[in-house]
């Protein structure tokens, strides 16, 4: 070996880079090894962080300790809190950011990141020495040790690129595939498959007629990712612009569908339902004559814009020619054309929640190889290999997070218990307890968690402490102070307000619609001098106005979710056998051999298990 380490990260995407920052920062010895060292968290598609869920997820990384939210806001040009018409657990930040310095500031923090090391290669071969990985082999013949790798390959592994009828290796444009790896993983009893992805052309912002274009602001006083103070909201903000398709671009487009890759059965792997090509809305919603379309910026100090719902893999005149029949690009250059990728993903249920292989011990999977799509998954996933991978090393109890602590928890447990048929997108829909997992409480429920494991520093404690202290204060004031009919009967009347009759808490008051924490303050001095005096900041008092206003509904998720801890705490031995059991249903007994669960209650997440089937299993294993 020429050199060994604890932990061995393949790949600088965005799971690898958080993979490799907090395996470090907890203490392990780390080397991150990629292709091309100028493209950390390269925003390969869309130049955005955040959005329905993901931006749940940013904030959740960021509780931990993670470096999404923190890089996020550094390089933000525009940002809007999505859904702000819905309840706040349906809110959702999103960023748009400067791609370039998005990944620049990983870099700069990748290198000032005590105990990382950088190499610049391709890893070709795993080595695994009785069911244990031990190393790793690069495209130079060079040979490192380590006692964990982390496998973050994004869509290198295999990888295709499709334009019309021409294919050719690549896992983005401009960079190389990776060959042998897969060989080597279906080698020792990996099962693997193909999926696709896509991305749009690039369009020239000086050929662009933005004035014929409805334009799309930021919020007036944008949010941010980070709940660290010193990282400030974005200052001066990019506008985006929505365009749209119409019945002549759309009948340019059916002239390319014999020669697309999508339909003529060139492409195998599967797609994302979620984020589908122009070509794919055409066929699905024949019967639309027009599609909205975001033309965004991809940088402060670039004229590359991004036309995000244009995602094609047809020929590259086909695309030129329906660009240039949407309004306001009658006249644009194109960069480049928009591609289909196809690359080698490994299905999800032959993991264990901490990420790490059932069949190699310290051998974990991150990102896209899991079957999934986005930056914010992928970075999930990264940050919870990395944890993992430096307990393993020290030999400490793994890290996972239920589906009633998180986001990551949810996706982590739909990847390993159910599997994926297609890539996988967080939804705030896949949370059945998404009251308690709002982005407003991500470091309630997950900074001490963070510190206890080593990756929150005492700093980003501190200020933890000092919030949750005034947000404690804050909620004993509304609850402790009573005010008189006089006192407030006359503050509201601009509003649908029925005056009180007698004496209120300050807290029930606040449970009317009508009423907000911020109508309060202006209403009530003893309040506002409370606030000042507490120095509390806005976020505190609109997680302490949620928690007020929603109480009743955390206080009954927050049971039901205790009570479905209790098949948690049930454990299913590993060496189990599934098959003697008769009285599980075929499919049963086939789904539990394959994905082994680990307790009870991910046995009854497993698709084709029935609650009859996991009433078997509570007879077997004690209720």
């Amino acid at each position: 070996m020429t050199e060994i380490y604890d932990i061995v990260v393949i790949g600088g995407g965005h799971a690898g880079c958080e993979a490799a920052v907090a395996a470090a920062r907890m203490g392990s010895r780390v080397l991150l090894v990629t292709m091309d060292m100028s493209k950390f968290g390269a925003m390969s598609c869309n130049p955005a962080v955040g959005g329905v869920a993901k931006g749940q997820i940013v904030r959740e990384i960021d509780a931990l300790g993670g470096q999404m939210g923190v890089i996020a806001d550094r390089s933000t040009i525009q940002f809007r809190m999505l859904n702000r018409s819905k309840g706040p657990a349906m809110w959702s930040p999103r960023a748009q950011c400067d791609k370039h310095l998005f990944s620049q500031l990983w870099r700069e923090t990748l290198e000032r990141t005590s105990n990382l090391s950088l190499w610049q290669d391709e890893v070709i071969d795993i080595i695994v020495e009785r069911g244990a990985v031990t190393g790793v082999v690069t495209r130079m013949g060079v040979r490192f040790g380590a006692r964990a790798v982390i496998l973050t390959t994004g869509t290198f592994l295999g990888g295709l690129m499709h334009v019309g009828r021409q294919n050719f290796p690549g896992g983005r444009a401009g960079d190389a595939a990776s060959y042998g790896l897969t060989a080597k993983l279906r080698a020792l009893g990996f099962e693997s498959g193909r999926m696709k992805t896509g991305t749009p052309a690039r369009l020239d912002g000086r050929s662009i007629d933005f004035s014929v274009m409805e334009p799309q602001y930021g919020d007036p006083n944008p949010s941010k990712f980070s709940f660290l103070p010193e990282v400030k909201p974005v200052g001066e903000q990019l506008p985006c612009f929505l365009v749209y398709t119409s019945s002549e671009v759309h009948d340019s487009l059916r002239r390319g569908f014999a020669d697309s890759p999508l339909f003529n059965g060139t492409i195998q792997g599967v797609g994302p339902r979620y984020c589908p090509s122009i070509e794919d809305k055409l066929r699905t919603f024949a019967d639309k004559e027009a599609h909205q379309l975001f033309l965004e910026p991809e940088g402060r100090t670039t004229n590359e814009y991004y036309l995000n719902g244009f995602s094609s893999s047809l020929p590259w005149e086909v695309q030129f020619e329906a660009l240039r029949k949407i309004r306001g690009l009658e006249h644009v250059h194109v960069f480049r054309p928009g591609y289909a990728v196809e690359y080698d993903y490994f299905p999800p249920t032959q993991l264990r929640h901490t990420l790490e292989t059932k069949l190699v011990e310290g051998l974990y999977f991150a990102g896209q190889i899991n079957g999934t799509t986005g930056y914010e998954e992928a970075a999930a996933q990264g940050l919870i290999a990395g944890i993992n991978a430096h307990l393993h090393c020290v030999e400490r109890e793994p890290f996972i997070l239920r589906r009633d602590e998180a986001y990551i928890g949810v996706l982590v447990d739909d990847l390993v218990s159910k599997g994926v048929d297609e890539p996988y997108r967080m939804f705030t829909s896949r949370a059945e307890h998404r009251i308690l997992l709002r982005g407003d409480n991500a470091d309630l429920r997950l900074t001490p968690k963070g510190h206890e494991i080593g990756l929150v520093d005492n700093h980003r404690f501190d200020v933890f402490v000092q919030k949750k202290t005034r947000s404690e204060s804050l909620k004993n004031f509304l609850f402790d102070q009573s005010v008189a009919p006089d006192e407030i009967n006359g503050h509201f009347f601009s509003i649908n307000f029925a005056p009180i009759q007698q004496k209120k808490r300050l807290y029930t008051l606040l449970l009317r619609n009508e009423i907000t924490l911020s109508g309060l303050i202006d209403a009530i001095p003893a309040l506002a001098v409370h606030i000042a005096d507490n120095d509390t900041a806005e976020d505190v008092i609109e997680a302490v106005e949620i928690e007020v206003k929603y109480r009743g509904y955390i206080e009954r998720e927050r049971m039901i979710a205790d009570k479905l801890i209790r098949l948690e705490n049930i454990t299913l031995r590993p060496d189990f056998d599934y098959d003697a059991v008769s009285s599980l249903t075929i499919e049963a007994r086939q789904k539990l051999s394959r994905i082994k669960p680990a307790t009870i209650g991910q046995a009854s997440r497993i698709p084709g298990v029935s609650p009859a089937d996991i009433n078997v299993l509570l007879v077997y294993f004690g209720r």
